[in-house]
């Protein structure tokens, strides 16, 4: 019998100022089995980091074709392809066929992953990768319950996460090599 997916809510007061986007919103998320709780705890960031309309999370590790986050326009068309970890090249490279904006969320090799992308992925020089600070991911993750309270402020590229009274810093940069 196979193993189901961890259905995670997270109730997220978001304050970036870096984007002047404040929301408040209520996530579920589906981690799905083999998922560790760093990768889920990066798609959430990923997530909140990207916040706009129309933006959505992908079916999850089991879908292999899709992303982590999708987002889509009015007519459904996929305006932005978000990955997050350390996707191959040839999967780099079928996203940014799409036309779509392309980015990586990444918390290891985020600079050797571009380099290794210019002249393999179509439109390398356009691709974004950012690099996730592990050790905040990690501290986030072990945290992680079934019904989340967050409220996470942006400024400057610095993360600022509150979860019970415990605030996390953590840093998220451009990967520079492009």
């Amino acid at each position: 019998m196979a193993l189901s997916a961890t259905i995670r809510r997270f109730v997220i007061t978001l304050a970036d100022s870096d984007r002047g986007v404040y929301e408040t919103l209520d996530l579920r998320v589906a981690q799905h089995p083999s998922e560790s709780e760093r990768y889920l705890v990066a798609r959430v960031i990923a997530r909140l980091l990207e916040h706009d309309e129309g933006l959505a999370f992908g079916k999850g590790v089991s879908a292999g074709d899709e992303p982590a986050l999708l987002q889509r326009d009015l007519q459904g068309v996929v305006t932005s392809w978000i990955e997050v970890g350390s996707p191959s090249l040839a999967r780099l490279h079928k996203a940014s066929k799409t036309g779509a904006r392309v980015v990586v969320y990444s918390w290891k090799g985020g600079e050797a992953l571009a380099a290794e992308a210019l002249g393999v992925v179509h439109r390398a020089e356009a691709l974004e990768i950012h690099a996730l600070d592990c050790l905040f991911l990690d501290a986030v993750a072990g945290e992680l319950e079934r019904n989340n309270t967050w409220s996470l402020a942006v400024s400057g590229g610095t993360l600022y996460l509150e979860i019970e009274g415990r605030v996390h810093e953590g840093r998220v940069g451009l990967a520079s090599v492009l």
